[in-house]
Order: C-alpha cells, then structure tokens, then sequence
C-alpha cells in the first residue's frame, strides 16, 4: 500500500480531500508516496493556528526556542543518511549530495538554536536629560514560506530556523515536486517539542495553496524562493496588500565563471565541472556562463570535455553516480528547450546535451557543453536551470569582468586566476552578492549571509545572523525617570 502524508496544522495531522504522487525522477515506476494537495482552506485553518500561537512563542523563553531547535538538529543529525536517501529519491541530486544536504539542514538548526540565546539589542543615550532609549528586535507574527525543489530540505530548514528562533509561528508550502524532505523536517520540528500552531505545513500547488498564503491578511511577511517571474509578482501584491506584507525574494542567476590565462588549468575545470552540472545544474548559483581568456581558452575547453566524459549519470541513489536525473519531464523539456535554442543561435554544441536511457525509466540528461557563445545570446542571458554551460571566449581581464557583470542577476560568481591582483580587484567589482576566487559558484558556509543584486535577490538576506534583519523588527523606546 502506497503511504500516504497529510498536512500538519495546529499540531494535528490533517487529511486532504485531494492527494498527489511523488515521483522518483530516477525511476518514474518508484510512487514514493501520495501527499496531501491542500486547499485555501487549509491555509486559512493555518494561518489561524498560527496566529493563535504567536503571542504565547512570541514571548516564550530563548531557552526554551534552543532546546527545541537543538533536539531537531541532534534528530536530523542522526537520521541524515535516512533523510538524505528520501531527498535523493525524490529530487534526484547523487545520495552524497542528499546526505550533505541533510547534514547542513542539521547545522543549520543548530546554529539558529544559538542564535535564540543571541538576540540582543542597544541601550544608547538620548539627546535629551533623564530619558533613556532601548533598541530591542521583535517577532514579525505570522510568517508565510513558499520554498523550491531544487534544495527540499536546506531551504526549509534555513527559512524555518530563523523564523522559529526569533520567535515567529509560520505557515509553509513546499515545491509540490518534493513534498517528502519539508514534511520530514516539520515532523522532526514537531516532535522535538513545538507548541500547537506554531509551524503549520500546508502541501499542495502553488497557485492554490501559495496564492492563499501571500493574500492571507494575518500573513505578515513572505519568503519565497522560485522564479524571477514569480518573485515579481509576490513582491507587488505584498505591496499592495492591507497591511503591507515584509518580503524576501531569492530568484536565481546567471552566474558567470571567469577563467584567466594565469589560472590552474586543474583547479578551474574542477570549479567548471562541479559549478555546472553537479547537482544536475538544478541550483541558482551554477556556473552556467564560463568566460575564458583567448591564451587559455582551447586547453580549458579540451580538459573540461574530458573531465565530462567521465561524469557518471544514472540513478541518484546508485553507488558511482555522479549526475542524477533532471527533476522531471517538464524541466527536461526546458532543459532540451533550451538546447535546441542555443543551436539555433549560433552556439557550437561542443558535446553532450542528449537524452539518456538507464536500467529504470527516468529523466536523464547528458550534460551539455556549448562553447562560440556570445553574452548576448539567449542561452548566455536566461536561467536555464539544468546541466547546460555556456563558454564565451574573451581577449582579457578587462573585457571578463565586463561580460560577467553583464547580465540581469547578480547571485554568485567567480574567478580562477593565480594573480592576487585579479582577484583582489575582482572581488570588489563584481555585481554580485557572492564571489567566489579559485571556487565553484555554487557551494556556500551556513552561517554566512547568502544573496545577490539585480534581479537574484530582494529583500534581507538569508542565513547566519544576517537573517535576524528579516525575521524580527526593530523597536525604539523612549523612558523618562522623572
């Protein structure tokens, strides 16, 4: 019998009218489960509950906001090989990278625990005789989460951490393509002692259970990572809402990777290779731009085709993978979309980018090299979101920091040079909010603020105490001693 989850809401575990498949995308015979697909109901019933619990959370004792995330933390430590396996089966990254997923799920939890005991504020002197001012950080209320498929349990966890550290109750929608890793997590978050109301999961399609989150009007702030589209219209109707709604948008990329004649051929095809297509290139900080100096261009395309060619893609959970599966037939389509159109621009497909078959049905991609690219093509501009890179050949450094910084977003980007003089100046001109030197793009510390320019990001950061700069508000009080 196929297990079935429902939806956790005021503690309580509540059956949909309406239940989904979950799909393994490296072998479409594989029903991990059938999940609830909520209704504005249910977010209604949610928010509810969340806003009931708020003012008990709110004002409980950091100590006991520690000892809650502390327990969850010690749980998915414990059981990350276990969560990181439910990842990889229903997302399709390599079960390495599932269970380094999970693992900084855990890390994560247990920083924000500490973060609980952190949270301070300022006593400053005023202007005026005999008054004081104390500055202190505040709970939003309830808090509206709509997270993406591509990271199904570190996104959640690096929402929900802070949120719940501060002090916030919240209502949170997973990508309905990897409802099991979010559901997990909740679960663990439950048991590790969370008052009724305060976290409530709502599973289900975005323009049903998403729409009702960011209408709600007790919905005070929204964090949604997705699409730049999406991202756009989320931000003008918490604008317009009544009350204004906070929002934090993360959105994607097109992050440029600039490879100088002086760099380590060996370092920059490994930063090439992992920043493009581990993860099947499915993460908003991949290198999906690879901007090269004529001196070193050829030698880099060559060995970057060779470290390709053995890149293993097969079943995510299979010993010896590499590359799993893309996440299902629609972003395949995109992805060969996508293929197709940069052919038709003029790129040179250098190699890959063809369908694949496997011992089991699933959605399997070569990944795809592209090199005669210019930075006006449509394959250099737009997110792709799949194992698919782009190489534009440039004369100097001069003219890579100009095509790297030209481009609508502004997540993450790098440099592979061995000049101090490069990647000094580098680092401080690139237009983006991550900068990675003799890195790959995408891979980034817990703990540290994460974020980007332009069209990548809106809104505070997320992750380490920067998140603190979303989730709480800043009140000033005023105290006369007479």
């Amino acid at each position: 019998m196929t297990a079935q989850f429902s939806n956790f809401i005021a503690g309580e575990s509540i059956r949909a009218a309406r239940m989904l498949p979950n799909i393994n995308p490296s072998n479409t015979h594989d029903v991990i489960g059938e999940f609830a697909s909520g209704s504005a109901a249910d977010v209604n019933n949610a928010v509810a509950a969340a806003k009931a619990a708020f003012p008990a959370w709110s004002r409980s004792n950091p100590q006991e906001r520690h000892d809650i995330l502390k327990r969850a933390s010690d749980e998915v430590m414990a059981r990350k090989d276990e969560l990181g396996r439910i990842l990889s089966r229903e997302e399709g990254k390599t079960l390495a990278e599932g269970i380094g997923e999970a693992t900084r799920a855990g890390q994560i939890l247990a920083f924000f625990a500490g973060e609980a005991l952190r949270l301070n504020g300022e006593v400053v002197n005023s202007i005026r005789p005999g008054v004081g001012i104390e500055i202190t950080r505040e709970a939003l209320g309830v808090i509206g989460m709509i997270t993406p498929w591509n990271f199904p349990i570190a996104i959640p966890a690096w929402k929900l951490a802070p949120a719940l550290a501060y002090g916030n109750t919240v209502v949170i929608k997973p990508a309905e393509l990897v409802p099991h890793s979010a559901w997990a997590l909740c679960d663990i978050l439950h048991r590790a002692g969370l008052p009724r109301g305060v976290l409530n999961l709502v599973m289900g399609k975005g323009s049903v259970v998403g729409q009702a989150i960011i209408d709600h009007g007790d919905v005070l702030a929204i964090s949604f990572t997705g699409s730049v589209g999406t991202g756009r219209r989320i931000a003008a109707s918490c604008v317009a809402s009544t009350p204004m709604k906070k929002v934090q948008l993360e959105m994607g990329g097109k992050n440029p990777l600039v490879v100088l004649d002086d760099a380590d051929l060996r370092i920059a095809v490994e930063c090439a290779a992992n920043g493009a297509f581990f993860s099947t290139g499915q993460r908003c900080t991949a290198s999906s731009r690879l901007i090269v100096t004529e001196g070193i261009h050829d030698r880099f395309v060559a060995a970057l085709t060779e470290r390709m060619q053995a890149l293993v893609v097969d079943d995510a959970l299979k010993a010896g993978t590499h590359i799993g599966p893309v996440v299902d037939a629609k972003q395949l389509e995109v992805d060969e979309g996508y293929i197709a159109l940069g052919r038709s621009e003029g790129a040179k497909l250098h190699w890959g980018g063809e369908r694949l078959n496997r011992e089991n049905p699933g959605f399997y991609l070569q990944p795809a090299l592209f090199t005669e690219c210019t930075n006006q093509m449509r394959l250099s501009r737009e997110e792709v979101f799949g194992p698919v890179a782009s190489v534009i050949r440039v004369k100097d450094y001069e003219e890579a920091l100009a095509v790297a910084n030209d481009t609508d977003f502004g997540l993450s980007s790098g440099i592979c040079t061995t000049s101090l003089k490069h990647a000094t100046h580098y680092r401080r001109n690139s237009e983006a909010g991550m900068v990675m030197v003799n890195l790959p793009t995408a891979g980034v510390d817990y703990h540290v603020p994460f974020g980007g320019r332009k069209g990548s990001s809106y809104g505070p950061r997320e992750q380490g105490a920067y998140a603190r700069e979303f989730y709480t508000t800043v009140k000033t009080a005023y105290t006369f001693a007479g």
